[in-house]
């Protein structure tokens, strides 16, 4: 089987376009090599998926040519505990860590312009 057909199947990517673009990019790995798109994938294979900021580990358990349900399609693969592991301490850490790109809310308005340029003479 395809690795964009079951990385679709297995509810990754919401289209097979968009898995093949990851797997193009080098965001998804199998055994820890770059794949194309066309590679077989086989039963037991490990394979990791970068999707944003989540990297995730997965044993290869079951093969559909078909996209079904949710359910269905976590019986596909097995995430290994280390990845678990990472994924619950990034969620943590974000949750703690406030981001500052956050704390900005846009341009800064001719007033805050002002005050900027008043601190930056005076020291």
């Amino acid at each position: 089987m395809r690795i964009d057909v079951w990385l679709w199947a297995a509810r990754f990517f919401r289209t097979r376009g968009l898995a093949q673009d990851a797997i193009d990019a080098g965001r998804v790995r199998v055994e820890g090599e770059r794949v194309k798109n066309a590679r077989t994938l086989r039963v037991g294979e490990r394979v990791t998926v970068r999707i944003g900021d989540v990297e995730r580990d997965l044993r290869v358990l079951a093969l559909a040519e078909r996209r079904g349900p949710a359910p269905e399609a976590q019986r596909l693969y097995a995430e290994t505990a280390e990845s678990v592991a990472a994924r619950e301490a990034e969620r943590e850490r974000r949750r703690l860590q406030i981001e500052p790109a956050r704390a900005i809310d846009g341009r800064p308005t001719k007033r805050d312009r002002r005050q900027l340029d008043r601190a930056r003479d005076a020291g």
